[in-house]
């Protein structure tokens, strides 16, 4: 494993995602902002398992800590990546991921 820079902190806004390409992985970074204002950070292979959409295009559903794949609506844990909904079925890859100052960083393979 290798910890990478994958954006600024400041690149991606409070429940949204931003699609990232780093170290030959096409990524999503989340951002989920909770109540008390804590942001909570994940990383997910960006390709929708079921058809190849851009999950960082997808809507994040902070509560669910979820994110949904704007071609079919197929949604994934944050945390896992685990298909919660079809069409999907295969899970997406789930990374380490914290923040440096600005930096936010991942631990890819």
């Amino acid at each position: 494993m290798s910890e990478v820079r994958l954006c600024s902190v400041s690149d991606v806004e409070p429940n949204s995602a931003v699609r990232v390409d780093a170290a030959g992985h096409r990524l999503a970074v989340v951002r989920v902002t909770d109540g008390d204002g804590a942001d909570h950070w994940y990383v997910i292979d960006d390709r929708c398992s079921h058809a190849e959409a851009s999950l960082a295009e997808g809507v994040v559903w902070a509560d669910d800590r979820e994110i949904e794949c704007p071609r079919h609506g197929s949604t994934f844990e944050l945390e896992t990546g685990r298909a919660i909904t079809l069409p999907a079925t295969r899970p997406q890859g789930v990374y380490a991921v914290r923040v440096e100052g600005d930096d936010v960083i991942g631990e890819l393979p």
